[in-house]
């Protein structure tokens, strides 16, 4: 077994460092099949993008091995797809009909159709991980783990939270952790608290009380280590002897942001540190809003406690409402704007008024259900028009001082190089981004 040129030995020495005290499911005997594996979860997370649906398809179903293999080796789109569709099995209303635009009355049209669909998401797959192919940058996560003292976490160990099934092939490949054991094992019983970064004094109370008691009341505390409301409910655990989690949009490596080094240390020492990206990866806008997924997935309930009208943790609602958890958002004065996001909450999206820790325990008592949110524009006044998720991604990568070419974005973003001319074409008559002749930047 190779990968990325590398012989079993040096594998098995890579992942060594990683995997202390984590051993993979009692069921694989080779010992080398097993480090390549590891290995090779490891290179996808720095491969593809968090929540990549057709990584989390291509690896679920040939496993992570292979899979790498299939675009080291340069495999067809045609050649995998029919992999794919072995291993998932024929069945025209399988789970690989996700690419599938809809029923047909003829069983031999829509199985066609749906090849066709498959392949063309694996084509535009491979056109997006092909650029970012580097072993010495799987080699240095790898290293810089082991340096830091961070652990590779798959969905065959013990200690996987089993909730993130929920998400499905959006599901993350591998997460990198630092911390205790016991923090992870207590996310079962845990409950998001996530709110607005520019917090006012009566969100950072409210956040205080809410954490304290939850933990009093025997709950695990997520959230996403972010200035305001984040930081707050993360020390309000602490203070109280009780276990909090913290989901980073970058490396465990690097903590984000740098004000909360010193907090989030301390939550190595009692708790847990966890992402999907490896050690090095920076974070970004992209990143932040798939963060929000598992910090949804991973609890049994989402608490808003203070949120403006657009804030980023609605999108963290989102999730959780999307997923069927129980969805709760504490009120605020009507005059404050900072509190506008959780009476839209309550009011168009049948979110669960809350205003103390037993209220929010509840919520998980009752397994409540939301309705799926949808957070379109409703205001007809003028406003930015909202970017698409890859012209997000690609201004992400560019940089307001040196311009940088399409390969190097394509490379940067996660995206092939067709998906990046169309967002730069989008920023461009947006104002966003300027072209160059030596390449693109970001403008103000």
């Amino acid at each position: 077994m190779t990968l990325f040129g590398l012989d079993e030995t040096r594998v098995s020495q890579l992942t060594a460092g990683v995997r202390r005290g984590m051993p993979v499911d009692a069921s694989d005997n080779a010992d080398s099949a097993a480090a390549g594996e590891v290995f090779a979860r490891a290179a996808w997370s720095g491969i593809a993008e968090p929540g990549d649906g057709t990584a989390g398809l291509l690896v679920a179903s040939l496993g992570a091995s292979v899979a790498l293999t299939a675009i080291l080796e340069s495999w067809s789109p045609v050649r995998i797809g029919a992999l794919v569709r072995d291993a998932l099995g024929e069945d025209p209303d399988g789970p690989d009909l996700v690419f599938a635009a809809g029923p047909s009355a003829d069983p031999t049209e829509a199985d066609a159709h749906t090849s066709a669909e498959l392949e063309l998401a694996l084509d535009a797959g491979l056109q997006r991980w092909r650029p970012r192919l580097n072993s010495g940058d799987v080699i240095r996560s790898l290293q810089q783990a082991a340096r830091v003292d961070a652990r590779l976490l798959l969905a065959t160990d013990a200690l996987w939270p089993s909730s993130l099934g929920d998400l499905e092939q959006h599901a993350p490949l591998a997460l990198w952790w630092r911390g205790v054991p016991g923090a992870l094992a207590a996310l079962p019983n845990s409950i998001a608290l996530v709110g607005a970064r520019a917090a006012t004094g009566y969100g950072e109370h409210i956040a205080m009380e809410a954490s304290a008691g939850l933990v009093d009341r025997g709950f695990a505390v997520v959230s996403g280590a972010a200035y305001g409301i984040d930081g707050m409910a993360h020390r309000a655990a602490l203070a109280s002897d009780g276990v909090t989690v913290a989901f980073l949009a970058g490396g465990v490596d690097r903590f984000y942001p740098s004000g909360h080094d010193s907090l989030l240390t301390r939550i190595v020492a009692s708790g847990a540190v966890v992402s999907e990206l490896p050690c090095g990866a920076a974070p970004t806008k992209w990143r932040f809003l798939q963060r929000n997924r598992l910090i949804a997935a991973a609890s049994a309930a989402t608490v808003v406690l203070e949120a403006g009208w657009r804030s980023g943790s609605l999108n963290t609602a989102g999730h959780a409402s999307a997923l069927g958890r129980p969805l709760g958002a504490v009120p605020g004065p009507i005059t404050s704007p900072t509190s506008a996001g959780c009476h839209r909450l309550i009011r168009e999206f049948a979110a669960v008024c809350v205003t103390s820790p037993t209220e929010m325990a509840e919520l998980v008592g009752e397994r409540s259900i939301q309705v799926p949110l949808d957070f379109a524009v409703t205001d007809a006044g003028p406003g930015p028009i909202p970017r698409t998720s890859d012209q997000i991604r690609v201004f992400d990568a560019l940089s307001g001082r040196s311009p940088r070419t399409v390969a190097d974005l394509s490379r940067r973003a996660g995206l092939s190089s067709a998906a990046v001319r169309g967002a730069l074409g989008g920023l461009d008559l947006d104002g966003a981004a300027q072209e160059r002749e030596a390449g693109w930047v970001r403008r103000a």
